[in-house]
């Protein structure tokens, strides 16, 4: 029996974010598909929607910016990855500006 999984818009938008990104690597970080770079993470996907590392001092600018995002807490228990910021798929205009700034701040 062959079963089909259809890909999310979210993931192929993740994907091709990583495969965009000279030497990027698909893996996985807390369980989760992740784009690693020099073995260094600097993007996830995330309940269906794509996480940048962009350092805290550019949360609260993108989290008013792109409307529903939010600090990264994978453990759900309030306990947020200050750095990193969800952003849901509406927000997709600016995704390769966040990833732009992520690839900087994680790679600076």
């Amino acid at each position: 029996m062959l079963l089909f999984c259809a890909m999310s818009s979210a993931q192929k938008i993740f994907e091709t974010l990583v495969e965009k990104t000279d030497g990027a690597e698909l893996s996985q970080m807390f369980g989760k598909p992740c784009g690693k770079l020099n073995k260094k993470a600097f993007i996830v996907l995330f309940e269906d929607e794509v996480v940048f590392k962009l350092g805290r001092e550019h949360i609260d600018e993108w989290i008013l910016t792109c409307k529903g995002s939010k600090n990264f807490d994978p453990s759900g228990k309030g306990r947020a990855m200050k750095d990193w910021l969800q952003v849901p798929a509406k927000n997709k205009k600016y995704y390769n500006e966040l990833l732009a700034l992520s690839l900087e701040f994680t790679f600076a």
